[in-house]
């Protein structure tokens, strides 16, 4: 099982189901409704200098969730990412994430709770999993 996150460039606001329909285009290979950004770009390097992607590891650390979170290769174009970590990492995803997201000025869209965040959002609702 795994959490999944994208990331987009927020060319505009969209509600939490045009998002939803949107992330489920871009499922698809659908990458013609996000605008190329070198934010995108920018994200995605800070991220994988922090845990590279599942193909860059090395098989010593293949195992190692903490230094590769992530479940499957990233689908990513120049104006887009899917994320998708082990569920057991989720919480700490998630909120790097939103860290960077915020950081690159980038709309982060999570596909369990349904719900898009962008950049300027100070409060950021507890994912439906947590019950605490």
């Amino acid at each position: 099982m795994s959490c999944d996150h994208a990331l987009w460039f927020p060319h505009r606001r969209l509600s939490d189901e045009e998002a939803g329909a949107l992330y489920h285009r871009l499922c698809e290979g659908h990458v013609s409704e996000v605008t190329p950004s070198s934010s995108v770009d920018a994200f995605y390097s800070e991220l994988t200098a922090k845990h590279p992607e599942i193909d860059d590891v090395p098989e010593a650390r293949i195992d190692d969730k903490e230094f590769c979170p992530w479940s499957i290769a990233f689908d990513r174009s120049p104006g887009h990412l899917i994320i998708c970590c082990v569920w057991s990492r989720a919480d700490y995803v998630g909120g790097l994430l939103r860290e960077l997201a915020k950081k690159y000025g980038l709309a982060l869209y999570d596909p369990q709770a349904e719900r898009i965040f962008y950049p300027a959002s100070r409060h950021l609702k507890k994912p439906w999993w947590k019950f605490r």
